[in-house]
């Protein structure tokens, strides 16, 4: 039974308070269209950033085989690493409804590298195509952070419009419906207590 008074002006005041609940409802609504629809997009170009990484890391593998081939597994431990000094990771950030989203991409232009004491073509080539997978790494990463954020989000948006459209929503219905059946009760009594004088 609700404690409110059953006056005319508390069922229009519980009418307006639905109402605006109802806009909530439709604007979370929208986001979570919104918010699926950005997904959709992250999880396509998450997928091709992954194909090119994808690719990106057998060509590695394959070049790292050749170098072990030609300098032993000790010789290519030993190789010189690229010097990324000069490396930079460039991030951009939008957002989308509150949702910060990034793009990023690795520009892995090399410093001074030492110089191997038993250079190859084969080691050389391992090492571009290992920085080649660095590189392809930082988009991929950026896609997969945007894809977390965006599904938090979305479970936030749906988790408030499904509690606005099954327990607040239906609530006030309620106490709506059970206002007016009271004041219809108490009309009726005042109408009986008039004809009764």
């Amino acid at each position: 039974m609700s404690e409110i008074t059953p006056t005319r002006a508390a069922v229009l005041e519980l009418a307006e308070e639905r109402r605006a609940m109802h806009e909530g409802y439709e604007f979370l609504d929208e986001k979570r269209l919104l918010l699926a629809a950005q997904m959709l997009r992250e999880l396509r170009a998450y997928e091709a950033a992954w194909i090119v990484f994808r690719e990106a890391l057998q060509n590695a593998a394959v070049a790292l085989r050749a170098a072990v081939t030609h300098h032993g597994l000790h010789g290519v431990q030993v190789y010189p690493a690229a010097a990324l000094e000069n490396a930079a990771l460039t991030m951009r950030e939008q957002s989308l409804l509150g949702v910060h989203l990034l793009t990023a991409s690795f520009d892995a232009s090399l410093g001074k590298t030492e110089v191997a004491l038993n250079p190859s073509p084969e080691a050389e080539h391992c090492r571009r195509l290992f920085l080649d997978t660095l590189q392809q790494s930082a988009a991929l990463a950026a896609h997969a952070s945007n894809l977390e954020r965006l599904r938090h989000e979305y479970r936030r948006t749906e988790r408030r419009a499904r509690a606005l459209e099954d327990v607040l929503m239906p609530e006030i219905d309620d106490t709506i419906r059970e206002l007016e059946s009271r004041l219809e009760e108490i009309e009726q009594e005042e109408a009986i207590r008039v004809h009764q004088l």
